[in-house]
């Protein structure tokens, strides 16, 4: 029988690592909101920011090594979450 400490290690140099994307990616998401974009400053906005949800679900969240089933439970939620964001993108574009 195997238990939860031998299925995963992750050292302390990963999560330093994660810490300073996260913080380099926060800086430039702050650059970004002073640099006039046009239409593509919500692209690039959103796009930091799915980087960002990405690094914290896989890493901190060791949803890298969970169970399949946790991982799906994360994909029905960002189909969710996507499905919301273009109901409501196609609300707002017809009124």
């Amino acid at each position: 029988m195997e238990n939860s400490e031998s299925k995963h290690i992750t050292g302390y140099g990963v999560y330093i690592l994660v810490w300073v994307a996260l913080l380099a990616l926060t800086s430039l998401t702050v650059s970004v909101a002073g640099i006039d974009l046009a239409q593509y400053t919500l692209f690039v906005a959103l796009t930091i920011a799915a980087i960002k949800s990405y690094l914290v679900i896989t890493i901190f969240m060791h949803i890298k090594f969970d169970d399949p089933i946790f991982k799906l439970f994360i994909i029905v939620s960002i189909l969710t979450l996507f499905v919301i964001f273009v109901l409501t993108f196609v609300d707002y574009s017809f009124r």
